[in-house]
């Protein structure tokens, strides 16, 4: 009976999206990449952008962290969108709860995606970022959710940040659109 009720269980649930279609514009980018979400090593974190994703959350939302040879971060969903205080972009999650590590042995290579998170490794929520170049020193201490399959130059072109902390000055780059894909 307990078999039944799991399969039952498992049909009611949502369909996770196995991807992401993300169209970028601003003044670096402009163009559409496409995302294979990792629903198998990492299932609550792909729920959870997916979920963010179907529901628009994303949408507007800028890369507030650029960093030249590492990555690009985005995700803020409460103080990242477009025309907000781009000083709190960053700062902030979703209403979502937090997510609790799902590390896998995925090497962090150029076009892999990694949720970002404070200091405690049970804290990723809504953001994540896109890696330009290899970063094996992230491995096992960061959640791989997903890879860029399309438009590596686009995620190339994302207007980089400032300092050491890749803070972008003036207009970011924003996902115009977020969009779960099958």
């Amino acid at each position: 009976m307990y078999k039944l009720a799991a399969v039952f269980a498992l049909m009611a649930s949502p369909a996770l999206a196995t991807g992401l279609e993300i169209e970028i514009e601003g003044e670096g980018a402009n163009g559409t990449i496409t995302v294979d979400l990792f629903e198998d090593i990492a299932p609550k974190h792909v729920e959870q952008i997916s979920t963010l994703a179907g529901e628009g959350k994303y949408d507007g939302v800028v890369f507030h962290r650029v960093i030249d040879g590492f990555m690009a971060q985005t995700g803020d969903v409460e103080h990242g969108k477009l025309g907000g205080d781009m000083r709190r972009a960053g700062t902030g999650g979703s209403d979502r709860p937090d997510l609790p590590a799902e590390f896998s042995d995925i090497s962090f290579d150029r076009g892999v995606i990694g949720m970002a998170r404070a200091q405690d490794p049970e804290s990723a929520n809504s953001q994540f970022f896109i890696m330009f170049a290899p970063g094996p020193f992230l491995d096992g201490q960061y959640t791989v959710v997903g890879e860029v399959t399309g438009g590596m130059e686009v995620v190339d072109a994302i207007k980089r940040g400032d300092g050491p902390n890749g803070a972008v000055i003036g207009q970011p780059d924003v996902m115009k659109s977020v969009k779960p894909i099958e």
